[in-house]
């Protein structure tokens, strides 16, 4: 795409636009319902929607399509880091009403931070085709990592600060408690962070950690810069009504990580197709629609299939439960 300074302009002015109408809404802490969350979500994804079919008008199909294919990878990554944004929340015992506003101001630095990787990345990649096979290899290897983890069921897993954010706490100190949501207080005479500001860090660096795969997946289906800042952000603005929606179900998608993994190892392969086609090698290249295709059918197939695992699990637990009326009491007196 020939995007215009002006169309650029454009564009970050109407994401930060929504980005204040989020924020306005959500400036007052309270608990988000279930409710809340669904409307909120639905709300960000017709967004969405609407600046993909505003792509196809305007632009063509090839540009549309990479953008819904980058969007929904890249949503489908988000929900997978949600599970450890619950860690993150656990660990610093967040209170629920100040939850959204963490997940708010985390989730704007992370975006600000993938904005930087986003450029960096488009510059690398005009200056060295080679890098499509370091990111293909890179991808692959992740996907392999993610299988690995899934296998090992680590049920007591636990959140570990970044060392840049030890390092932090250790400059400026933390307050003791919560005050509401201040980022910075006077204590004992000394200017320190509250845990409000340490788990705002703590998100939107995690955040940024996850973009590491992320982001040279989403350059796998397209390589032009503008697509991939919108669909990451997109994606990105709306993973707090998300977390709220379905924070309670992720431990039942328990084959997401399988459906990630082979997503991620499809676009690898295709990064690394392509690759060899920019040095010359006549091989066959993966379209858009294939990867389109690929993308929603693997997260179809994974979200049935851990609906069917958890079933089978509930079944299972019920037959092993006592039956009423025939208790380990009921068999004594008999």
């Amino acid at each position: 795409m020939d995007v215009s300074v002006a169309l650029w302009v454009l564009t970050i002015a109407g994401l930060a636009a929504l980005i204040s109408v989020d924020f306005f809404i959500g400036r007052k802490p309270h608990d988000v319902s279930i409710k809340e969350a669904g409307i909120w979500t639905a709300v960000w994804i017709a967004l969405a929607g609407l600046f993909g079919l505003g792509l196809l008008v305007f632009s063509g199909g090839q540009p549309a399509g990479e953008f819904f294919a980058g969007f929904i990878t890249e949503k489908s990554l988000s929900v997978d880091n949600l599970f450890v944004f619950v860690l993150i929340m656990a660990k610093f015992a967040v209170p629920s009403q100040y939850q959204q506003r963490v997940l708010l101001i985390g989730v704007l630095i992370a975006l600000v931070l993938r904005a930087v990787f986003i450029a960096a990345g488009a510059a690398i990649i005009a200056s060295f085709s080679w890098v499509f096979y370091l990111f293909g290899a890179f991808l692959i290897w992740t996907a392999w990592k993610l299988i690995q983890e899934a296998r090992a069921e680590e049920q007591d897993e636990e959140y570990e600060e970044n060392k840049l954010l030890k390092a932090a706490e250790r400059r400026f100190g933390v307050a003791d408690r919560y005050h509401g949501t201040k980022l910075w207080i006077q204590q004992n005479g000394k200017r320190v962070m509250t845990p409000m500001l340490v788990v705002m860090l703590a998100i939107g660096t995690t955040d940024v950690l996850f973009a590491l795969d992320s982001i040279p997946a989403i350059f796998g289906l397209t390589q032009d810069p503008y697509i991939v800042f919108t669909a990451n952000a997109f994606a990105l603005m709306g993973l707090r009504q998300l977390y709220f929606l379905i924070g309670g179900l992720l431990k039942k998608l328990v084959h997401l990580s399988y459906g990630l993994s082979v997503i991620l190892a499809f676009i690898g392969v295709k990064l690394v197709l392509h690759a060899l086609h920019e040095s010359g090698v006549h091989v066959p290249e993966i379209s858009i629609p294939v990867s389109l295709g690929v993308i929603c059918g693997v997260l179809i197939v994974t979200t049935i299939t851990s609906l069917m695992a958890n079933k089978k699990q509930a079944a299972a637990e019920a037959a092993q439960s006592p039956t009423p009326g025939h208790g380990p009491k009921d068999s004594i007196d008999a």
